[in-house]
Order: C-alpha cells, then sequence, then structure tokens
C-alpha cells in the first residue's frame, strides 16, 4: 500500500508545492548523460518531475509508482508524451530492457524487509541490460536526519494555486534500531479539513547495502556525495556484472 501522501488525491494534488524545487534531479540527470544512459526506469516516480526532465533531454523513459493517484498526476507533466506508465512496482515489470535504473529521494528506503528490498534489487537487475547501472541514494543514518523533523523546523504555510492556504509539518512517532517512523499533517484553510501522514523509512548501514547489492548481481561502481545535501547522503552507482 503507498503511503496516503501519494494516493490521497487532495494530498498529491499539493505535494510538488510543498516538495519544492528538485535541484537533486539535475544531478541524476548529469549520471545518465555520464553514464551514456538512453533507455532509464524511473522506480517510485511518484508525480512524474523526473520522468518529465528526462523527457526533456530525449531519453527514452518508463515511470513505474505503486500509487495510482501520483501516476494520474505524473501523466500530466509536460515533456512525458512518450513515457511507458507502469503502475506497481519491480514485481510488475513486464519484460523490459533498460541502461539506467534510478531511485531518487527515499525511495530506496521504503523497503522496510531485507526480503523486498533484495527482490527489487534482483527485479531491476533482470530489467538491466549487462554492464547496465542502477542509482540511487539514502540517507546517511549517522547524521540522523529525523532530529530535524519537528514542527519547528519544518512548518511551512502555503498558498496553492486553486487550492488556497495549506499548513504543514512534520512530526517523528518512533524511531527503533534502523526504522524511523513520522507523519506528515496538513491543514487546508479553505474548507478546515486536516489530513494526516504516516511513513516508514528504513535507515540501512553502507556496508550493510554494500552486500545486498553484492548479494544480487551487482559490482559498486562508485559511491559519491550528494551534491544537494553534502556529507548527509551516499549515491551508490551499481553496475550489472556481465
Amino acid at each position: 500500500m503507498a503511503d496516503k501522501i501519494f494516493e490521497d488525491q487532495r494530498l498529491v494534488n499539493i505535494y510538488d508545492c510543498f516538495d519544492g524545487q528538485r535541484d537533486d534531479l539535475q544531478h541524476y540527470l548529469a549520471i545518465a548523460n555520464e553514464l551514456n544512459a538512453n533507455s532509464i526506469l524511473d522506480i517510485g516516480c511518484g508525480t512524474g518531475c523526473f520522468a518529465s526532465l528526462l523527457g526533456k533531454n530525449g531519453f527514452e523513459v518508463i515511470g513505474l509508482e505503486p500509487a495510482e493517484a501520483s501516476l494520474n498526476m505524473a501523466k500530466t507533466k509536460p515533456y512525458t508524451e512518450n513515457v511507458k506508465w507502469i503502475l506497481g512496482d519491480t514485481t510488475d515489470l513486464p519484460s523490459i530492457k533498460v541502461d539506467l535504473a534510478v531511485m531518487t529521494g527515499n525511495v530506496a528506503q521504503v523497503f522496510l524487509e531485507d526480503k523486498s528490498w533484495e527482490q527489487t534489487l534482483k527485479s531491476i537487475h533482470k530489467a538491466l541490460y549487462t554492464n547496465g547501472h542502477l542509482v540511487f541514494e539514502v540517507r546517511d543514518p549517522s547524521k540522523k536526519a529525523w532530529l530535524d523533523w519537528t514542527k519547528d523546523k519544518t512548518e511551512k504555510k502555503l498558498e496553492v494555486p486553486n487550492i488556497g492556504v495549506v499548513n504543514s509539518w512534520c512530526e517523528v512517532t518512533s524511531v527503533s534500531d534502523e526504522f524511523v517512523s513520522f507523519r506528515w499533517n496538513y491543514f487546508f484553510e479553505a474548507d478546515g479539513e486536516a489530513i494526516t501522514s504516516d511513513s516508514t523509512l528504513r535507515f540501512r548501514e553502507k556496508e550493510d547495502i554494500i552486500q545486498s547489492l553484492e548479494k544480487s548481481g551487482y559490482a559498486i561502481k562508485e559511491i559519491r556525495d550528494a551534491p544537494d545535501r553534502p556529507g548527509k547522503e551516499f549515491v551508490f552507482i551499481a553496475e550489472t556484472k556481465s
């Protein structure tokens, strides 16, 4: 089940406004060019921001998303006329081959169980050409990003076109081992409706991710810093073994 923030239509309608400028997507675009990729699988494509950017730059794109409301929004984005959209997760992929698979944002951390994470890696591997690449980012658990997920540090009030003023903030609800649960709160001033969306991310250690990639048939090509969050994240570039 997709989190409410991605599946509730009213939250999807305001998602891009609150997500703000996706500066991280330019870094992924640069990596795609660096790796000479032509075809790209955008896993957890959400509302289609990266698919739109890729389409604008002439890539062949497949957008994969388990939340139907988000996928419907993605289909309205510019430059996505030729994007192939798939509703589901990596286990729902048809027989395809791409040069590059990408998980932007928090996508790689939504797989809470080892089994689901490893199955995802294997399904992606199957969809990649030999010497194809998987690129994704994860937060460095030692930086404890969740300490900043408080109302004081996350509260934002925006005037959303055709919707009105919306107030939003985040609060952590649970921290247990590698698992951090949190709740986004949204208050729509136009009619007084309050909607909450609960999520959980897993903060795996870098070495555990390396082992899972190698176990699933990848070679680690490079682990980089994230330019938009320097010192706070790891960007993995893994290659399928020939």
